[in-house]
């Protein structure tokens, strides 16, 4: 009896040496130190640590996404690269240990916490005239990617239309009018700017064998469309949201006034729009006028700019462990994000389909300023307004300098849509 006992207290001595040989192997081997770059209130500069997650991706490493954790924090292997950029671009970050990884895993486990995994960097494109002489709006992706240090490309109509969006994982759409109408800035007619877009354009349409700008324009909205139901994914802000969708319900019906290219819209074109063809909005009416500026009563701007400057909009809170998509695009270290304007602010409610997922909304209002949807096997997400740090960004104000603004919450919701597409896809639960 007393051998079989002593066998037995061997073998337990030997289950809890191996057991212990296994957590120190786990602690110095699988967990590492690894870089925590947390992302809640205690940041420096929450946009570059964006740049610091896209550059650990460009160096073949992952990068965990820690969401609902200390505001959407990146967790990577130590890397003396990453390191050094945060060093460099003020980006707070700690190193952690094998046993603090731990614990960080198991209060994500116990938590509204999710982690998501970053496999490698999206290739982006920004729809933007190649010629920016006569395109007077900063436009506020371009700026974060450039402060964020993340690689992009340029593509215009020309592109679009001749296949190169498959090259992309992902495209940002900003201040451009799908519609056909040049911005609906008619007022603007005399300035050289202007003046020069019409031209751009008209030669650009003759070129690729359209008659009329609207024409080559509604084409391109279809091309990205289908790029979508492919498995792209679009981020839209300011007018291309409404435009893009005013396009593809319009299809061939001419609703151009004759202000823009010579001849009169089609007057029954606006009670043939198909409502079924647009990703985001339906029954809604156009605004015909050329010296309105406005596109259709999907935008809520005239509302938005009377309540002032002291707006904000609440984002939405979503269970990371069941919604993951839609809690990625919300990560922030706020819940409140002050409102800004754009040509298209944001999007009337009652316009908004019901398959969207609304993101954030203005509180007391039927107003959504940030939503999200599906088209075949990609996602589109559009964030009403202009500039998230300029209210009421004006033609020919300066760019905004966003090493002024380096803990912007609206332009952290900017840079949560370019990192999305590198997230390694969870089936939703919802």
């Amino acid at each position: 009896m007393i051998h079989v006992k002593l066998s037995m207290q061997n073998e337990h001595f030997k289950m809890r040496m191996i057991a212990f040989a296994l957590v120190s192997f786990l602690s110095t081997s699988v967990w590492a130190e690894k870089i925590l770059i947390y992302m809640d209130l205690a940041q420096t500069d929450h946009l570059r640590a964006y740049g610091a997650a896209y550059k650990t991706l460009e160096l073949g490493s992952n990068v965990e996404w820690l969401l609902n954790y200390r505001g959407g924090s990146f967790m990577m292997d130590h890397h003396p690269e990453v390191e050094k950029f945060c060093r460099l671009k003020g980006v707070a970050y700690s190193i952690l240990s094998g046993a603090e990884i731990a614990g960080v895993y198991q209060t994500i486990g116990n938590s509204n916490m999710d982690v998501v995994l970053l496999e490698k960097p999206p290739r982006v494109a920004v729809y933007v005239p190649q010629n920016s002489v006569w395109e007077p709006w900063d436009d506020a992706v371009t700026l974060a990617l450039d402060y964020t240090e993340i690689s992009y490309e340029k593509v215009w109509d020309k592109e679009i239309l001749y296949g190169v969006l498959d090259q992309y994982d992902w495209i940002h759409l900003h201040h451009e009018d799908f519609s056909g109408q040049f911005g609906k800035f008619y007022s603007y007619r005399n300035h050289s700017w202007y003046q020069e877009a019409v031209r751009t354009n008209e030669k650009l349409a003759k070129e690729l064998g359209f008659q009329k700008v609207w024409e080559m324009k509604h084409a391109s909205a279809r091309a990205i469309k289908e790029y979508l139901s492919k498995g792209g994914f679009v981020f839209s802000m300011c007018s291309a949201p409404v435009t893009l969708d005013i396009a593809l319900a319009s299809g061939d019906l001419d609703i151009v006034s004759a202000e823009y290219d010579g001849d009169p819209f089609d007057p029954s074109a606006p009670s043939k729009l198909n409502f079924e063809k647009t990703l985001a909005f339906q029954n809604f009416r156009l605004e015909m006028n050329p010296q309105i500026y406005e596109h259709s009563n999907v935008d809520v701007t005239s509302l938005a700019a009377r309540r002032g400057p002291e707006t904000y909009f609440t984002l939405f809170d979503f269970s990371a462990k069941y919604d993951p998509v839609p809690t990625m695009l919300t990560q922030c270290h706020v819940s409140l994000v002050k409102e800004f304007l754009g040509q298209d602010t944001g999007f009337n409610r009652d316009r908004v389909k019901g398959s969207v997922v609304k993101l954030a909304e203005v509180e007391g209002t039927e107003e959504l300023k940030y939503i999200h949807g599906n088209v075949g096997q990609g996602t589109f997400t559009y964030l009403g307004g202009h500039d998230p740090e300029d209210y009421q960004h004006m033609v020919g104000d300066p760019p905004t300098r966003l090493e002024l603004h380096k803990n912007s919450p609206g332009y952290r919701l900017i840079l949560n849509n370019i990192l999305f597409p590198a997230a390694r896809k969870k089936e939703q639960k919802t």
